[in-house]
């Protein structure tokens, strides 16, 4: 069996990678990481998003969204402005879209109606949404909850939460994002994530951030699954390739990717 593995979440086209785009992207590929799901931040990440994916076509597929740390005033033009590339473009999800209340609560109102747009907007376009839901669980699942019966998917994006919280995402027909953030030592994740089954979980590095044990705290990048997978292999005590498989037909029928 060869070994196949998807990156559901990397911001190839920061400036973080500006000096060896390549060589990350040959990293991945070599380490058969052969797609890398990018989602957006704003509007003004959108065009080298779509770069990065031109570039790489056949390893890169891009998202539309509007990151929920990017909701300031001018928000709805921003969405509006977003929008126009749906035409021109094919994304594979929603994302990076949700509610985040750690770093500032100025502008929670305009997130959870951005937050609200683009969930209707994913399910108009019938693509799968990908959740940050930092310090907001229980003001995402206010807005969710408003969409019930409407054929959502998706996934909750660098989860850390508890088994209970797991649960109920999983409840909602959603997948359960998992990353570097399973290898820090006194993180608990581990014990959580063995309790909801490998099939409820799909693979990220949120690179450049949260890069996995060994590398914590250095710049993450799509190769670096391989550990995470790893890691989820000793977790569930299975071998590497189980766990490769079957996170990465979840992301492949979630994202609907070939």
């Amino acid at each position: 069996m060869i070994m196949q593995l998807i990156d559901t979440h990397t911001h190839l086209y920061l400036p973080e990678f500006d000096n060896d785009r390549d060589e990350v992207v040959m990293n991945a590929v070599n380490n058969n990481v052969g797609k890398l799901l990018m989602p957006n931040i704003d509007i003004h990440s959108v065009e080298s998003m779509i770069s990065a994916e031109e570039h790489y076509p056949a390893v890169c597929h891009s998202m539309i969204g509007l990151h929920p740390t990017s909701v300031k005033m001018d928000y709805l033009q921003q969405l509006i402005d977003l929008e126009k590339y749906i035409d021109e473009y094919r994304f594979v999800a929603v994302g990076e879209i949700g509610i985040d209340l750690y770093w500032d609560k100025t502008f929670i109102r305009e997130q959870i109606i951005a937050f609200r747009k683009q969930v209707s907007m994913a399910i108009d376009l019938k693509l799968p949404v990908v959740i940050h839901s930092r310090d907001s669980i229980g003001e995402i699942f206010s807005v969710l909850n408003e969409f019930k019966n409407s054929g959502l998917r998706g996934v909750f994006h660098a989860f850390s939460g508890d088994r209970e919280i797991a649960e109920r995402i999983i409840g909602m027909g959603f997948f359960i994002g998992i990353g570097g953030i399973v290898t820090f030592k006194n993180s608990g994740l581990d014990s959580v994530v063995k309790s909801l089954g490998i099939r409820n979980i799909v693979l990220e590095t949120d690179s450049p951030y949260l890069a996995p044990a060994p590398y914590r705290g250095k710049r993450n990048e799509s190769s670096y699954i391989c550990i995470i997978n790893r890691k989820l292999a000793e977790i569930f005590n299975m071998n590497e390739e189980e766990t490769a498989s079957v996170t990465f037909t979840n992301s492949r029928e979630l994202f609907q990717i070939s």
